[in-house]
Protein backbone atom coordinates (compact mmCIF):
# COMPACT_ATOMS: atom_id res chain seq x y z
CA UNK A 1 0.00 0.00 0.00
CA UNK A 2 2.83 2.33 0.67
CA UNK A 3 4.41 1.60 -2.44
CA UNK A 4 1.41 2.36 -4.60
CA UNK A 5 1.04 5.77 -2.64
CA UNK A 6 4.41 6.89 -3.22
CA UNK A 7 4.37 5.85 -6.78
CA UNK A 8 1.57 8.17 -6.70
CA UNK A 9 2.89 10.56 -5.04
CA UNK A 10 6.11 10.64 -7.44
CA UNK A 11 4.05 10.89 -10.66
CA UNK A 12 2.17 13.47 -8.92
CA UNK A 13 5.58 15.15 -8.52
CA UNK A 14 6.68 14.24 -11.61
CA UNK A 15 3.72 16.26 -12.92
CA UNK A 16 4.23 19.38 -12.12
CA UNK A 17 4.35 21.21 -8.87
CA UNK A 18 0.92 23.21 -9.41
CA UNK A 19 -1.04 19.54 -10.22
CA UNK A 20 0.72 18.17 -7.28
CA UNK A 21 -0.48 21.17 -5.05
CA UNK A 22 -4.09 20.94 -6.31
CA UNK A 23 -4.28 16.93 -6.17
CA UNK A 24 -2.78 17.56 -2.44
CA UNK A 25 -5.09 20.12 -1.17
CA UNK A 26 -8.13 18.46 -2.64
CA UNK A 27 -7.31 15.38 -0.97
CA UNK A 28 -6.36 16.89 2.39
CA UNK A 29 -10.25 18.93 2.45
CA UNK A 30 -11.96 15.41 1.80
CA UNK A 31 -10.32 14.16 4.43
CA UNK A 32 -10.76 16.60 6.82
CA UNK A 33 -14.79 15.83 5.84
CA UNK A 34 -14.00 12.47 5.92
CA UNK A 35 -13.11 12.81 9.81
CA UNK A 36 -15.68 15.10 10.57
CA UNK A 37 -18.42 13.04 9.39
CA UNK A 38 -17.17 10.43 11.07
CA UNK A 39 -16.43 11.93 14.42
CA UNK A 40 -20.30 13.09 14.41
CA UNK A 41 -21.19 9.56 13.76
CA UNK A 42 -19.23 8.40 16.68
CA UNK A 43 -20.60 11.30 18.94
CA UNK A 44 -23.95 10.33 18.18
CA UNK A 45 -23.37 6.42 18.97
CA UNK A 46 -21.43 7.86 22.32
CA UNK A 47 -24.45 10.18 23.23
CA UNK A 48 -27.30 7.27 22.98
CA UNK A 49 -25.03 4.97 25.03
CA UNK A 50 -24.06 7.17 27.92
CA UNK A 51 -25.94 10.58 29.62
CA UNK A 52 -23.59 12.52 27.85
CA UNK A 53 -25.20 15.21 25.60
CA UNK A 54 -24.05 15.11 22.36
CA UNK A 55 -23.79 19.59 22.37
CA UNK A 56 -21.40 18.91 25.10
CA UNK A 57 -19.44 16.07 23.55
CA UNK A 58 -19.18 18.66 20.69
CA UNK A 59 -18.01 21.03 22.68
CA UNK A 60 -15.13 18.88 23.92
CA UNK A 61 -14.17 17.70 20.24
CA UNK A 62 -14.23 20.67 18.50
CA UNK A 63 -11.70 21.60 16.08
CA UNK A 64 -10.23 17.63 16.60
CA UNK A 65 -11.27 16.50 13.32
CA UNK A 66 -9.73 19.29 11.48
CA UNK A 67 -6.45 19.21 13.46
CA UNK A 68 -6.35 15.33 12.63
CA UNK A 69 -6.54 15.47 9.44
CA UNK A 70 -4.02 18.17 8.62
CA UNK A 71 -2.04 15.73 11.03
CA UNK A 72 -2.55 12.77 8.90
CA UNK A 73 -1.80 14.70 5.94
CA UNK A 74 1.26 16.23 6.53
CA UNK A 75 2.53 12.84 7.93
CA UNK A 76 1.25 11.11 4.41
CA UNK A 77 3.47 14.22 2.41
CA UNK A 78 6.40 13.24 5.08
CA UNK A 79 6.31 9.67 3.93
CA UNK A 80 4.75 9.26 0.85
CA UNK A 81 6.59 12.42 -1.28
CA UNK A 82 9.73 13.72 -2.19
CA UNK A 83 10.58 17.08 -0.30
CA UNK A 84 13.77 19.04 -0.62
CA UNK A 85 15.86 19.23 2.71
CA UNK A 86 14.78 22.67 3.73
CA UNK A 87 10.92 21.94 3.05
CA UNK A 88 11.08 18.97 4.59
CA UNK A 89 12.42 20.27 7.84
CA UNK A 90 9.74 22.95 8.14
CA UNK A 91 6.72 20.56 7.46
CA UNK A 92 8.59 18.41 10.27
CA UNK A 93 8.56 21.36 12.64
CA UNK A 94 4.75 22.16 11.68
CA UNK A 95 3.65 18.50 12.19
CA UNK A 96 5.24 18.50 15.92
CA UNK A 97 3.97 21.92 16.67
CA UNK A 98 0.21 20.43 15.26
CA UNK A 99 0.89 17.57 17.67
CA UNK A 100 1.48 19.89 20.97
CA UNK A 101 -1.33 21.76 19.61
CA UNK A 102 -4.04 18.99 19.11
CA UNK A 103 -3.12 17.56 22.21
CA UNK A 104 -3.64 20.86 24.04
CA UNK A 105 -6.96 21.85 22.74
CA UNK A 106 -8.13 18.66 23.46
CA UNK A 107 -7.02 18.14 27.34
CA UNK A 108 -8.59 21.58 27.17
CA UNK A 109 -11.67 20.63 26.07
CA UNK A 110 -12.16 17.88 27.74
CA UNK A 111 -11.56 19.43 31.42
CA UNK A 112 -13.71 22.11 30.85
CA UNK A 113 -16.39 19.10 29.22
CA UNK A 114 -15.81 17.45 32.23
CA UNK A 115 -16.61 20.15 34.96
CA UNK A 116 -19.85 21.30 33.14
CA UNK A 117 -20.68 17.92 32.89
CA UNK A 118 -20.34 17.29 36.79
CA UNK A 119 -21.03 20.61 37.61
CA UNK A 120 -24.66 21.49 35.44
CA UNK A 121 -27.78 20.59 36.48
CA UNK A 122 -27.94 17.62 34.02
CA UNK A 123 -26.06 16.60 31.17
CA UNK A 124 -28.85 17.49 28.65
CA UNK A 125 -28.79 21.15 29.68
CA UNK A 126 -25.73 21.83 31.50
CA UNK A 127 -25.61 25.25 32.31
CA UNK A 128 -22.44 27.94 32.14
CA UNK A 129 -19.84 27.28 34.39
CA UNK A 130 -17.67 29.62 32.84
CA UNK A 131 -15.18 30.37 35.52
CA UNK A 132 -13.72 27.11 35.78
CA UNK A 133 -13.94 26.48 32.37
CA UNK A 134 -11.98 29.63 31.65
CA UNK A 135 -9.38 28.41 34.48
CA UNK A 136 -8.75 24.66 32.89
CA UNK A 137 -8.15 26.14 29.36
CA UNK A 138 -5.74 29.31 30.67
CA UNK A 139 -3.79 26.21 32.63
CA UNK A 140 -3.58 24.07 29.74
CA UNK A 141 -2.87 26.22 26.96
CA UNK A 142 -0.16 28.23 29.01
CA UNK A 143 1.52 24.36 29.75
CA UNK A 144 0.50 23.72 26.21
CA UNK A 145 2.88 26.75 24.92
CA UNK A 146 5.79 26.29 27.54
CA UNK A 147 5.94 22.86 26.10
CA UNK A 148 5.95 24.16 22.57
CA UNK A 149 8.56 26.41 23.19
CA UNK A 150 10.79 23.62 24.95
CA UNK A 151 10.52 21.70 21.95
CA UNK A 152 12.11 24.54 19.79
CA UNK A 153 15.36 24.64 22.14
CA UNK A 154 14.15 27.61 23.68
CA UNK A 155 14.75 28.04 27.61
CA UNK A 156 12.05 28.27 29.82
CA UNK A 157 13.61 28.75 32.65
CA UNK A 158 13.50 32.29 32.68
CA UNK A 159 9.82 33.02 31.51
CA UNK A 160 8.85 30.70 34.33
CA UNK A 161 10.57 32.92 36.51
CA UNK A 162 9.48 36.43 35.39
CA UNK A 163 6.09 34.72 35.25
CA UNK A 164 6.25 33.65 39.12
CA UNK A 165 7.63 37.85 39.92
CA UNK A 166 5.14 39.09 37.55
CA UNK A 167 2.03 37.05 39.28
CA UNK A 168 3.56 38.38 42.73
CA UNK A 169 3.18 41.28 41.52
CA UNK A 170 -0.48 41.25 40.07
CA UNK A 171 -1.48 39.00 43.09
CA UNK A 172 -0.84 42.20 45.22
CA UNK A 173 -2.65 44.20 43.07
CA UNK A 174 -5.39 42.51 42.18
CA UNK A 175 -6.09 40.97 45.80
CA UNK A 176 -10.46 42.02 45.00
CA UNK A 177 -10.52 40.34 41.96
CA UNK A 178 -8.58 36.80 42.94
CA UNK A 179 -10.68 37.01 46.30
CA UNK A 180 -13.48 36.50 44.12
CA UNK A 181 -11.69 34.50 41.63
CA UNK A 182 -10.89 31.56 44.44
CA UNK A 183 -14.35 31.82 46.11
CA UNK A 184 -16.19 31.37 42.61
CA UNK A 185 -14.02 27.79 42.11
CA UNK A 186 -14.34 27.08 46.29
CA UNK A 187 -17.93 27.42 45.84
CA UNK A 188 -18.41 24.79 42.55
CA UNK A 189 -15.73 22.53 43.67
CA UNK A 190 -17.45 22.20 46.77
CA UNK A 191 -20.85 21.72 45.38
CA UNK A 192 -22.19 24.48 47.91
CA UNK A 193 -24.05 25.83 44.61
CA UNK A 194 -24.68 24.76 41.17
CA UNK A 195 -25.87 26.44 38.13
CA UNK A 196 -29.48 26.18 37.57
CA UNK A 197 -30.30 25.92 41.72
CA UNK A 198 -32.56 28.14 43.29
CA UNK A 199 -31.18 30.09 46.13
CA UNK A 200 -31.84 32.96 48.58
CA UNK A 201 -29.11 35.05 50.16
CA UNK A 202 -29.67 36.51 53.40
CA UNK A 203 -30.02 40.38 51.63
CA UNK A 204 -33.49 38.99 50.30
CA UNK A 205 -32.08 38.37 46.81
CA UNK A 206 -33.03 34.81 44.94
CA UNK A 207 -33.68 33.24 41.90
CA UNK A 208 -31.90 30.60 39.84
CA UNK A 209 -28.35 30.55 39.49
CA UNK A 210 -27.32 30.70 35.66
CA UNK A 211 -23.60 31.46 35.69
CA UNK A 212 -20.60 31.96 38.13
CA UNK A 213 -17.70 33.53 36.43
CA UNK A 214 -13.89 34.59 37.09
CA UNK A 215 -16.03 37.48 39.14
CA UNK A 216 -19.27 37.64 39.97
CA UNK A 217 -22.15 35.20 40.02
CA UNK A 218 -25.57 35.47 38.16
CA UNK A 219 -28.96 34.89 39.66
CA UNK A 220 -31.86 35.43 37.11
CA UNK A 221 -34.82 36.40 39.92
CA UNK A 222 -38.80 34.66 39.68
CA UNK A 223 -39.30 38.66 37.68
CA UNK A 224 -36.82 37.54 34.93
CA UNK A 225 -34.56 40.24 36.11
CA UNK A 226 -30.62 39.80 36.77
CA UNK A 227 -29.34 40.06 40.57
CA UNK A 228 -24.76 40.41 39.45
CA UNK A 229 -23.40 39.56 43.29
CA UNK A 230 -19.42 39.39 43.74
CA UNK A 231 -18.20 35.93 44.62
CA UNK A 232 -17.04 37.21 47.34
CA UNK A 233 -20.36 37.98 48.92
CA UNK A 234 -21.63 34.87 47.79
CA UNK A 235 -18.67 32.93 49.70
CA UNK A 236 -19.53 34.95 52.52
CA UNK A 237 -23.09 35.17 52.46
CA UNK A 238 -25.77 32.68 54.48
CA UNK A 239 -27.51 31.14 51.49
CA UNK A 240 -30.83 28.92 51.41
CA UNK A 241 -30.43 26.56 48.44
CA UNK A 242 -34.02 25.10 47.59
CA UNK A 243 -32.35 23.03 45.28
CA UNK A 244 -30.00 20.52 47.30
CA UNK A 245 -29.86 17.90 48.80
CA UNK A 246 -33.48 17.70 46.51
CA UNK A 247 -35.57 20.22 44.90
CA UNK A 248 -38.52 18.53 46.17
CA UNK A 249 -40.43 20.48 49.21
CA UNK A 250 -43.19 20.52 51.02
CA UNK A 251 -45.30 23.69 51.36
CA UNK A 252 -47.69 24.78 54.25
CA UNK A 253 -51.06 26.69 53.88
CA UNK A 254 -53.06 28.32 56.79
CA UNK A 255 -56.94 27.94 56.96
CA UNK A 256 -58.91 29.20 59.35
CA UNK A 257 -62.70 27.53 59.93
CA UNK A 258 -65.52 29.05 62.25
CA UNK A 259 -66.56 27.40 65.46
CA UNK A 260 -69.16 24.36 64.95
CA UNK A 261 -68.00 22.88 62.25
CA UNK A 262 -67.15 19.66 61.94
CA UNK A 263 -63.76 19.30 62.13
CA UNK A 264 -63.62 15.48 60.87
CA UNK A 265 -65.46 16.94 57.85
CA UNK A 266 -63.43 19.86 57.29
CA UNK A 267 -60.35 17.44 57.49
CA UNK A 268 -61.32 14.85 55.11
CA UNK A 269 -63.01 17.48 52.40
CA UNK A 270 -59.35 19.42 52.61
CA UNK A 271 -57.33 16.54 52.34
CA UNK A 272 -59.49 15.00 48.81
CA UNK A 273 -58.79 18.71 47.48
CA UNK A 274 -54.96 18.86 48.29
CA UNK A 275 -54.58 15.35 46.55
CA UNK A 276 -56.62 16.28 44.30
CA UNK A 277 -53.96 19.56 42.95
CA UNK A 278 -51.14 17.52 43.47
CA UNK A 279 -52.37 14.56 40.88
CA UNK A 280 -54.24 17.46 38.78
CA UNK A 281 -51.96 20.41 38.81
CA UNK A 282 -47.91 20.54 36.67
CA UNK A 283 -45.03 20.94 39.77
CA UNK A 284 -46.84 18.73 42.40
CA UNK A 285 -45.73 15.52 43.55
CA UNK A 286 -47.99 13.14 42.83
CA UNK A 287 -47.08 10.55 44.79
CA UNK A 288 -47.19 12.63 48.38
CA UNK A 289 -50.02 12.32 50.52
CA UNK A 290 -50.77 15.77 51.70
CA UNK A 291 -52.43 16.00 55.51
CA UNK A 292 -53.90 19.09 57.51
CA UNK A 293 -52.59 19.61 61.20
CA UNK A 294 -55.23 21.70 63.62
CA UNK A 295 -53.08 24.32 65.40
CA UNK A 296 -54.55 26.94 67.69
CA UNK A 297 -58.24 28.16 68.41
CA UNK A 298 -58.07 31.98 67.24
CA UNK A 299 -60.40 34.57 68.65
CA UNK A 300 -62.74 33.52 65.87
CA UNK A 301 -61.43 30.06 64.05
CA UNK A 302 -60.08 27.05 64.49
CA UNK A 303 -56.77 27.31 62.27
CA UNK A 304 -54.69 24.48 60.19
CA UNK A 305 -52.19 24.13 58.11
CA UNK A 306 -52.58 22.12 54.93
CA UNK A 307 -48.79 20.59 53.83
CA UNK A 308 -48.22 19.48 50.19
CA UNK A 309 -45.26 18.85 48.32
CA UNK A 310 -44.27 20.23 45.18
CA UNK A 311 -41.65 19.56 42.42
CA UNK A 312 -39.13 22.51 43.45
CA UNK A 313 -39.67 25.59 45.30
CA UNK A 314 -41.04 27.56 42.14
CA UNK A 315 -43.49 25.36 41.89
CA UNK A 316 -45.21 26.15 44.77
CA UNK A 317 -46.91 29.57 43.75
CA UNK A 318 -48.90 28.36 41.39
CA UNK A 319 -49.72 25.60 43.40
CA UNK A 320 -50.61 27.80 46.00
CA UNK A 321 -52.79 29.27 43.80
CA UNK A 322 -54.80 26.50 42.35
CA UNK A 323 -55.77 24.82 45.69
CA UNK A 324 -56.70 28.03 47.23
CA UNK A 325 -59.16 28.32 44.07
CA UNK A 326 -60.17 25.02 44.76
CA UNK A 327 -60.79 24.65 48.42
CA UNK A 328 -63.00 28.21 48.37
CA UNK A 329 -65.67 26.18 45.94
CA UNK A 330 -65.42 23.25 47.74
CA UNK A 331 -66.12 24.42 51.12
CA UNK A 332 -69.01 26.58 49.56
CA UNK A 333 -70.22 23.06 47.99
CA UNK A 334 -69.94 21.44 51.27
CA UNK A 335 -71.26 24.26 53.79
CA UNK A 336 -68.11 24.80 55.78
CA UNK A 337 -67.39 28.55 56.79
CA UNK A 338 -64.10 29.89 56.13
CA UNK A 339 -64.29 32.87 59.43
CA UNK A 340 -63.18 36.52 58.67
CA UNK A 341 -60.84 38.15 60.98
CA UNK A 342 -61.91 40.15 63.31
Amino acid sequence: MLEFLTEIGNRIINGGFKTHLVVYLISLALGIIILRLVFSKLLNIIAGKTNISYVLLRQIFRGIPTLLGILIGLYAAMEILTIPPRALLFVQRLFHSLVILSLTLMVAHMGSGYLKHKLGKTSKNFASTSILATTIDLTVYAIGILVLLESFGVSISPLITALGVGGLATALALQDTLANLFSGINILVSKQIKMGDFVKMSTGEEGHVVDMNWRNTTIKTPTENMVVVPNRKIASSIITNYAQPFAECSISIPIGVSYGSDLDHVEQVTATVAKEILQETEGGVKSFDPFIRYSSFAESSINFNVTLRVKSVTDQHFIRHEFIKKIYVRYQQEGITISLPK
